[in-house]
């Protein structure tokens, strides 16, 4: 553009001052009209350089993801292939699963034995609890029969003192004290026998109480509701069906495998130093790099464009989506050494701009590591920016031009 600007210009003082010669063609006018185009130009480009910045590294960025199984085992297939779209949820590769199909079937076994035993816990705790409810009853029964037979033992005690008294005197007969005697004794047997059974309902309370103290101690801890041993095997076996799923390990976005090595046969592993798999990210980002000054009037939403050496010839529109105000040089390492700012002078440090495409070209597939032009569009002196815009133009029309000699 500054050439196409030179050669107007020049047009301009042929015709006037050599073809036309309405102006002399002296030492004063020869001075003053190379003076003019260096003043102006050197005033045009610097307020170019502020209210519509140019870069000459624009840098097209995408996510990098090392695909790292969660589970190791023997490649059995990739049907991935490399440097093809693959959207997300395809199959990159997968791992024999046999092995985590077997842990499944054991602790699906292994659960329904738990839970059968947790019911089973649940009857005898039923069972303990029917055995104490028993012997409270028995308890109960034998202190009413020892009641019952110790007001008889009293009437019959009664009756044989009487008997006695009677004998002596001469006005009853032996055969009723003997039968008073029998009744007697055949009462105290009774109670006997009462405050024996009496006991050993009490013991069988003991027993079946400790029986239930025991059964619910072995039952009292539970998860969620749950007997503890039913709930550890449960989570165990939701582990193995998880670990028996990531043996097919699928894209987790839009993007392209590269540089595929993996092979049937090969033996992979949880092990994110050495990734099975390289994977390039679909979405992409655009920044722009600028120097510190020449982001004074730039804000977010300014409107920006592009080129890439990728698309000669082709002007990307774009709008300022933010300023990273953040590097690298702005960062000192946590140490217990004293910060050290190197042994030259530093380089001036530079800022990303990241752009956000239009919806025009958003769907252009842009390569990783593309690089190009750029300017930024301020809302200042728009009416010299168009100058900017046809050296852009300019720029990416010579992108065609391939200069190497083989």
């Amino acid at each position: 553009m500054e050439v196409l600007i030179l050669a107007i210009y020049a047009t301009i003082v042929w015709f006037v001052f050599i073809k036309m010669k309405w102006l002399p063609w002296n030492t004063g006018t020869q001075v003053t009209v190379v003076i003019i185009p260096i003043v102006g130009l050197t005033a045009l480009i610097l307020a170019l350089n502020v209210v519509a910045p140019s870069s000459a590294d624009v840098r097209v960025i995408k996510y990098v993801i090392n695909v790292v199984p969660q589970v190791r085992g023997r490649v059995v297939d990739v049907p991935v292939e490399p440097n093809r779209l693959v959207n997300k949820g395809d199959v990159l590769f997968r791992i024999d699963p046999t092995p985590y199909e077997l842990t499944v079937r054991s602790l699906e076994a292994q659960l329904a034995n738990s839970v059968a035993s947790s019911h089973e816990l649940t009857e005898q705790i039923a069972g303990a609890a029917g055995k104490v409810s028993e012997s409270r009853g028995a308890i109960l029964q034998a202190e009413a029969k020892i009641r019952e037979v110790q007001s008889k033992l009293d009437l019959a005690r009664t009756r044989v003192s009487q008997n006695r008294e009677l004998v002596k005197t001469g006005a009853g007969d032996k055969f009723t004290l003997e039968s008073a005697e029998s009744d007697l004794r055949e009462l105290e047997a009774q109670i006997d026998n009462g405050r024996s059974m009496l006991a050993q309902a009490r013991a069988t309370e003991v027993q079946a109480l400790a029986s239930e103290r025991q059964l619910q101690q072995r039952s009292a801890g539970k998860f969620e509701n749950e007997y503890a041993p039913v709930a550890a095997i449960r989570a165990q076996l939701e582990n193995a069906k998880w670990e028996l799923s990531q043996t097919t390990v699928t894209a987790p976005t839009s993007g392209y495998a590269i540089n595929v090595q993996l092979r049937p046969g090969s033996f992979t592993t949880a092990f994110p130093i050495t990734p099975a798999m390289t994977f390039v990210e679909e979405k992409y980002q655009v920044i722009a790099l600028y120097h510190q000054n020449e982001l004074q009037l730039v804000k977010p939403g300014d409107e920006a464009e592009f080129t890439l050496n990728t698309y000669p010839g082709r002007i990307i529109k774009a709008h300022v989506d933010s300023i990273v105000w953040a590097q690298g040089q702005g960062q000192i390492a946590n140490s217990t050494q004293l910060p050290t700012t190197a042994y030259g002078p530093m380089p001036a440090g530079r800022f990303p701009v990241r752009l956000t495409v239009d919806d025009k070209d958003k769907d252009l597939f842009l390569p990783a590591g593309a690089v190009g032009d750029g300017a930024i569009y301020t809302e200042h002196v728009e009416a010299i920016q168009i100058i900017r815009k046809v050296i852009l133009r300019i720029g990416t029309k010579l992108d065609y031009l391939i200069l190497k000699l083989h």
